[in-house]
């Protein structure tokens, strides 16, 4: 059986992706099903944060869902009608559909922007695990997160089994996808998911502030950090040194550090590279 084509009635856009300056913003645009992924949103998941992770004049990118809701998960009518036909190699079906999308997580973890992510209402499912993938995550207070995937008796996807226990730890890894329970924006901040809470009327200001200072920043630091942060928790400490000491060479020669340097010593802030 092949893999279920993308429903035309979904619209042209299921994600939009829009780009100011160096900053690209993604935009899960589904709003009256609570931006729930089905397939044409899944290619466009993946073609758009490819296409955002080989454009090297872009900074950062911002994640965000239209209407009330981040992500509700998966579209569940989608995988209805996949059982309706039991196909006899549903498994294969299902497990392609899941590797298919997680290309998408993949892209997000490698590239070399940073990636924010603005939540806000459900933060569920697919959403939870996207929202832990990225490098920053701002919600706003309404916000409710829930891994979800044990109520419709499947295990989760979108990386969250191998986010989730390194950002909250494992045990509070286990009761979030063990239990189900749903959990509030101050509980997320507390373990560790999110990094700031505000009111919801405040969340494109407090986005607009945060990515204001990644794109004054050092690009190319900025770019290392995120790479020698994530790639530190497969590598020993020797591994990790010879990492730091490559970057570090790496970003001094940049007119960058030249610039850096100068401020500090001007008592001015730096006007690094735009």
């Amino acid at each position: 059986m092949t893999l279920p084509d993308a429903d035309p009635s979904a619209g042209s856009d299921p994600i939009e992706l829009t780009r100011s300056g160096a900053v690209a913003t993604l935009t899960f645009n589904r709003p009256a099903v609570l931006n729930v992924l089905d397939v044409a949103m899944m290619d466009a998941l993946v073609r758009h944060t490819g296409a955002v992770a080989a454009d090297p004049s872009l900074h950062v990118l911002v994640l965000r869902g239209a209407g009330p809701h981040f992500m509700a998960g998966g579209d569940l009518r989608c995988f209805a009608d996949l059982l309706a036909d039991r196909p006899a190699d549903l498994a294969d079906v299902f497990e392609r559909i899941v590797l298919r999308v997680q290309t998408a997580i993949e892209n997000i973890h490698r590239m070399p922007q940073i990636a924010v992510a603005a939540v806000h209402g459900a933060v569920a499912g697919f959403g939870l695990s996207i929202a832990a993938a990225c490098d920053l995550v701002v919600a706003a207070d309404s916000a409710m997160f829930a891994s979800a995937y044990r109520h419709i008796g499947v295990t989760p996807d979108g990386g969250a089994t191998w986010s989730l226990p390194r950002m909250v730890g494992l045990r509070r890894a286990l009761a979030i996808c063990l239990l189900g329970e749903r959990f509030g924006a101050e509980e997320a901040e507390r373990i560790g998911l999110v990094n700031r809470v505000v009111a919801a009327a405040d969340l494109d200001a407090a986005i607009a502030t945060i990515v204001g200072r990644l794109e004054s920043g050092p690009h190319a630091a900025l770019r290392n950090v995120k790479r020698l942060l994530r790639d530190s928790l497969e590598r020993p400490l020797a591994v990790q040194l010879e990492a730091e000491a490559r970057s570090f060479a790496q970003c001094a020669a940049t007119p960058d550090f030249a610039e850096g340097i100068d401020a500090f010593l001007a008592k001015r802030p730096p006007r690094f590279a735009r």
